[in-house]
């Protein structure tokens, strides 16, 4: 069985910031708008380095929103920066007015997304974003699981034509995908090769998912798990492959079980081959208060989570 090894916990946020700061280096184009949070975007070197190029529009989110849209049509390619609540609910009208309806080059990027932010709250937790994002007609969805998948898609979004969501998060997780990865929007990567369970994963339950194929493969049970940052377009020849290997799948997600990933997923097997699945999500509920681990074990959202889940759809089989 294949290894993945943790080179140090590392924060997603902070490969966020790479990217844009490699991005600033490599193309001029690139600017930067930020709603009074470039500390906790990792925005402040790009600010130091292109202080021409970047925008600290402060708390008016909506009004971050319009700028950015506008500052493409002059061909720059514009990345937007607050907390993932800020990015989506609070200005969901902007979005979809003036970014997605009509395809406008803006990249959001979304940090302190799910309940990983912790302390802060309910208030500042959000667990519907990608619901909203992915139901925008020709709205990209990126959730990445670790710094240098988050660092590879900051880099690889300036590329592509288009709207996009980008989110990633505060807490330091395993860093654990390779340092010079290509990364490849709409295109899944199989991590592990199995035969009995699928276990599809997204953003910071990615290594969760590898833990509990660790522990299922201790009780006899191969499981292949794939990692699916990109949410839309979605990579459904990779889950029908899997799934008509396993017959089943479990898919595990930091958002709600309604509109998320897993859902997605249901909308690839229901149409094309109907399978038990499980949902390793939250189950329609606000988050609260909290440190990170302390919230995702209480909404279950760990690699023993994943592991039960994974034995109950066997039994379904």
């Amino acid at each position: 069985m294949k290894t993945y090894v943790n080179t140090g916990n590392k924060d997603t946020r902070s490969g966020f910031g790479a990217g844009l700061t490699e991005l600033g280096k490599t193309n001029e184009n690139v600017v930067a708008l930020c709603a009074d949070l470039t500390g906790s975007l990792k925005m402040d070197e790009f600010q130091s380095n292109h202080p021409e190029r970047f925008f600290q529009v402060g708390i008016a989110e909506a009004n971050m929103m319009g700028i950015a849209a506008g500052m493409t049509i002059g061909g720059k390619i514009p990345f937007t920066g607050t907390f993932a609540n800020f990015s989506t609910g609070r200005v969901y009208d902007q979005i979809r007015q003036s970014i997605a309806y009509s395809g406008k080059n803006v990249k959001i990027c979304a940090s302190h997304a799910g309940i990983t932010l912790g302390e802060d709250g309910a208030t500042h937790q959000i667990l519907e974003d990608i619901g909203l994002m992915k139901m925008l007609p020709g709205m990209t969805v990126i959730n990445t699981c670790d710094y240098n998948q988050t660092k590879a898609a900051t880099l690889a979004i300036a590329d592509h034509v288009g709207p996009v969501y980008l989110r990633f998060g505060r807490p330091k997780v395993p860093n654990f995908t390779a340092e010079d990865q290509k990364f490849e929007i709409g295109k899944a990567i199989n991590l592990l090769e199995g035969t009995d369970v699928t276990i599809i994963a997204t953003g910071h339950l990615v290594w969760e998912a590898l833990e509990a194929a660790n522990k299922l493969n201790e009780i006899g049970v191969s499981a292949d798990v794939i990692n699916i940052h990109t949410i839309k377009p979605l990579d459904d020849q990779a889950i029908i492959s899997s799934v008509k290997k396993t017959g089943c799948v479990v898919t595990a997600e930091e958002h709600n079980y309604l509109g998320g990933l897993g859902e997605s997923v249901s909308r690839v097997l229901s149409t094309q081959l109907p399978s038990p699945q499980e949902f390793v999500a939250t189950q329609d509920t606000f988050g609260e208060s909290g440190t990170p681990a302390q919230l995702m074990k209480k909404y279950g959202l760990t690699n023993e989570a994943i592991f039960e889940a994974a034995k109950k759809v066997i039994a379904r089989k």
